[in-house]
């Protein structure tokens, strides 16, 4: 039997399940509850769709009964282009026809009274989609790949157009629409009607435009607090981070092993601990003020406590990823530039500040962005040391779970918050436009980077020798504190914090986990460990796609898969609950909710890393192996992949840590159910339980460590080593031949 008949087959075999068979819309407790097998398949709610026409009067699922006839009628057509073409078409209007009707009636009838006073009223509504109209929505996903195969579109390769269906699909559906929901609203009233005053109220509030700090009449609004606090951090991590990566690679500094372990760190830390050790240092009652008090008499007062306080907090957590950016960008750059710059009589000052500063603007802009946005989607921190100087990113928060319950002004904000991020993402663009930075080329490139002036070279020793010790001491704390009663008042050892959180008794039935932290710490492990290779696949899938294939809208594609790093977590949070809050898509409390947020938030770094990767991998490989009667698929799986394990490893490990210490998009979707360990120590910081909060940080950062060095042993690493081979006789020549290996890391 043709392939092309047999691709439709199971296809048509798809539809038809999802159709008559799968219950079509969301149950009560999920599809592996099973309660609903009882009253299955007459019940509205646990009837397919076939049943749905007839018990619930759901006329509006005609149409997609038509498209499925039409698909099944060409099944007996001549595979061939004309039937290509009709195959497109009938995937393409059902899917359209799905989306129409998913977004236009709800629980209670029409969306849209535009709809109203064209059909008419409903008799009855309908509930969120379930499996069966998601299994539906595949098969017509696979009908348009497959009808774009046989017109004879990227070859003919069925899996590609599939793949690239899919991805587009999902990217429209969890990064596209939940910024169309925010858009919507920002023009809502309290009870979800469009009203256009409402954005217009908000967005001219003076509490975010207010620049009455100027004249010395008030505070600032909170965006121009935000971008203040924004540009001060990019800044201020993108110096030090340059000081650290200068450092590391051209001064003799005894301690490099440990600036390495330091960008570790920060990045399993869950984000508010520093501004908690903060406090226990800083603050009213902090070790550090009341040494000060009792020796000088000298009261700190609250300077902590607002901007300055924010800053430290944000510099700390995030200039050990601003030097992970530059240390590359510093390694590459050729050291043949800077002898030449030498050989015609420049000095080390000059050879730096014209040689080797300019050919580092990719990474100092890159870093810049880096330490920008993850201020503006800094949420813990302004939590925890904002005080009355609240930012965007708090002010938001209050708006969705605060008294004045108005998700209008959370769009707005969020809107606001998102086009600053954009915008200077864009500026970053537009800065590195046009430019050439390449310095390393296929000749020969021998030589040693020219080493430091020797002023410039003590001013970042000292610089970044402050920062470490700096830091061990918040990481001394961090564990210090988590095995005293009370640190700076009560310095008793003790185990009862981590007894209190984690403590495990023995019952009738075994185990007992009888600690207050380990549901939501059980919660984050299931969470954490479900997202992480989704988002590898996802993200590798797509790397896959935007490096190998050439496709109409690919740059489109590359730019929206890519946008997900320029929204904050904020808003990602925000427009996920506007979104998924009611039909078509109802995820809100859920644990599905939290898993694709975490893979379609953290999705970019696994297409960076996807890119970076096969980007070495030479095009005679797949051509190798398609010529040898591999389909692209086989490739993918068998020459790609094993090729791609420090990517693989490097989108694990990332979207694992982030999803565990992620807290910006997490405070807005966890719920009682699956509470997340980053929400809860939140809520242990709120009540004053900072002995409890740290013990759980610790074990966080000690279970990230063993996790990683897990799924480092799993996948294994690449190696490519040359066997020599003895192909002849012992007088003949042997023959090298280049192998792969793959091989477990110990």
């Amino acid at each position: 039997m043709d392939s092309r008949v047999r691709r439709l087959d199971g296809a048509l075999l798809l539809a038809l399940v999802a159709f008559a068979l799968l219950p079509w819309y969301g149950l009560e407790g999920g599809i592996w509850n099973g309660g609903w097998v009882a009253s299955w398949p007459l019940a509205p709610e646990a009837a397919p769709a076939l049943v749905q026409i007839g018990v619930r009067s759901a006329l509006w699922l005609v149409p997609l009964a038509l498209a499925i006839a039409a698909a099944l009628a060409l099944r007996f057509t001549p595979p061939g282009e004309r039937r290509g073409r009709w195959l497109a078409a009938v995937g393409g209007i059902g899917l359209a026809c799905l989306v129409a009707e998913g977004l236009a009636i709800g629980y209670g009838g029409w969306n849209w009274s535009g709809w109203e006073s064209l059909f008419g009223p409903l008799e009855d509504g309908q509930p969120p989609f379930g499996l069966g109209a998601f299994a539906l929505a595949l098969a017509f996903l696979l009908f348009l790949s497959f009808g774009l195969a046989e017109r004879g579109r990227l070859r003919g390769d069925a899996f590609v157009l599939s793949a690239i269906a899919l991805v587009v699909a999902l990217v429209t559906a969890f990064v596209l629409y939940p910024l169309a929901s925010l858009f919507a609203g920002a023009f809502q009233a309290l009870d979800g009607s469009f009203d256009a005053t409402s954005f217009l109220t908000n967005i001219q509030d003076p509490s975010i435009w207010s620049l009455a700090c100027l004249t010395g009449s008030g505070n600032c609004g909170l965006s121009w607090r935000t971008v203040t606090l924004a540009i001060c951090t990019g800044l201020g991590t993108t110096i030090l981070g340059l000081a650290f990566a200068l450092v590391a690679t051209r001064t003799g500094f005894p301690f490099k092993r440990l600036l390495r372990l330091l960008t570790i760190l920060p990045i399993i830390t869950p984000p508010f601990v520093i501004g908690l050790v903060l406090i226990l240092l800083f603050g009213r009652s902090g070790v550090v003020t009341q040494t000060i008090l009792t020796l000088t008499g000298l009261d700190g007062g609250r300077w902590l406590y607002g901007l300055p306080g924010i800053w430290i907090a944000q510099m700390l957590s995030f200039t050990p990823i601003a030097f992970m950016v530059l240390i590359g960008v510093m390694e590459g750059i050729s050291p043949a530039m800077e002898e030449a710059a030498q050989t015609m009589r420049a000095n080390r000052w000059r050879t730096f500040w014209t040689v080797t500063f300019p050919l580092m603007r990719p990474g100092l802009a890159n870093a810049f962005l880096v330490g920008f946005i993850e201020s503006m989607a800094d949420f813990g921190n302004p939590l925890v040391l904002g005080g009355s100087h609240g930012v965007l990113s708090t002010e938001i928060f209050f708006a969705v779970v605060g008294a004045q319950n108005d998700p209008a002004r959370a769009a707005v904000l969020a809107l606001v918050l998102l086009a600053f991020t954009l915008s200077a993402f864009f500026l970053q663009r537009l800065w590195l436009r046009g430019r050439s930075y390449t310095t390393v080329t296929g000749k020969g490139d021998s030589g040693r980077h020219v080493p430091l002036d020797p002023k410039l070279r003590a001013i970042v020793v000292s610089a970044v020798s402050i920062w470490v010790v700096f830091t061990l001491t918040v990481y001394a704390m961090i564990v210090f504190g988590s095995f005293v009663r009370t640190l700076g008042l009560d310095n008793t050892l003790t185990l009862d914090h981590y007894a209190k959180a984690f403590s495990v008794s023995p019952g009738e039935s075994g185990l007992r986990w009888t600690g207050v932290a380990w549901n939501s710490f059980w919660t984050t492990m299931e969470i954490a460990l479900i997202a992480a290779p989704l988002t590898a696949l996802v993200g590798l899938l797509s790397a896959y796609l935007l490096v190998r294939q050439r496709f109409a809208g690919r740059e489109m594609l590359e730019f929206v898969l890519m946008l997900s790093f320029a929204i904050p977590g904020t808003v990602i949070g925000v427009s996920y609950v506007l979104a998924f809050n009611l039909p078509p898509i109802e995820m809100t409390g859920t644990a599905m909710i939290l898993v694709v947020c975490f893979v379609f938030r953290n999705m970019p770094v696994g297409v960076r890393g996807g890119i970076a990767a096969m980007s070495q991998l030479d095009r005679s490989l797949d051509e190798a192996s398609l010529t040898l009667g591999a389909n692209s698929f086989t490739t993918l799986r068998r020459v790609v992949l094993p090729l791609l394990k420090p990517a693989i490893v490097a989108a694990l490990v990332y979207s694992f840590v982030r999803s565990i210490t992620s807290i910006s998009a997490v405070i807005f979707l966890v719920s009682a159910q699956y509470n997340m360990a980053t929400s809860y120590i939140v809520g242990l910081t709120e009540n004053g339980e900072y002995g409890v909060a740290i013990a759980y940080s610790t074990m966080l950062i000690a279970v990230m460590v063993v996790v990683i060095g897990l799924f480092q042993l799993l996948v294994g690493k690449r190696t490519l080593r040359r066997e020599t081979r003895n192909t002849a006789p012992a007088a003949a020549a042997p023959t090298t031949v280049a192998t792969l290996s793959q091989e477990k890391v110990a």
